[in-house]
């Protein structure tokens, strides 16, 4: 489904970060900005003040990477999700919408380095020494699980998180080494939750 711009010449872009789905900024594209987001991969907008095409970060280098969109109901609004390179709004904060930084407890950031590194292995990185070894990454979880809760015994509360760390990380490789995904395991908490 495309945007209607047979009726609405402008139609509002609303631009979220594809990692934490936070709200970066709000504005306009008409058809030609739409099919140049598409084209080039950095979100271009219609600027209304300027009476022409704009695309975010082409004088700051703060460019939206295009990765999807949706379209509402009555097409008339477009959902963007981007990558930022850089702060969102030209004041140079993380959105257009105040100064709270654009950051979530998405583990997205993590599960797309690891995906990174089974699609582009180096010899050098650790991560592909547990994909590429099944065991190893089993072993690992375990191992991170008992220093866990070890630390848990103690008072030492920086050191439990770096733990807590630790075993995310280990059970993140774990699943991509069985080629599961994240979204699979939080789907299965959902449906207990009902």
């Amino acid at each position: 489904m495309n945007p209607d711009f047979e009726k609405h010449k402008l139609i509002p872009a609303i631009v979220q970060d594809q990692i934490t789905k936070n709200v970066l900024m709000l504005a306009f594209m008409n058809r030609e900005s739409f099919d140049k987001t598409l084209e080039t991969g950095k979100v271009t907008f219609y600027s209304r003040s300027r009476d022409s095409l704009w695309t975010k970060g082409e004088t700051s280098g703060n460019y939206l990477q295009y990765q999807s969109h949706y379209i509402d109901c009555d097409r008339d609004t477009i959902l963007i999700f981007a990558t930022p390179e850089g702060p969102a709004c030209h004041l140079d904060n993380d959105t257009c919408f105040g100064e709270f930084e654009n950051t979530g407890t998405d583990l997205g950031f993590l599960t797309d380095i690891i995906s990174e590194r089974k699609h582009n292995p180096s010899d050098s990185s650790y991560t592909n020494k547990l994909l590429d070894n099944l065991d190893k990454a089993a072993q690992k979880v375990g191992e991170e699980a008992v220093e866990l809760v070890i630390e848990a015994k103690d008072n030492r509360n920086e050191r439990f998180l770096e733990e807590a760390a630790d075993l995310m990380y280990h059970y993140l490789v774990l699943l991509a080494a069985k080629d599961m995904d994240l979204s699979e395991v939080i789907s299965i908490l959902r449906k207990r939750m009902k």
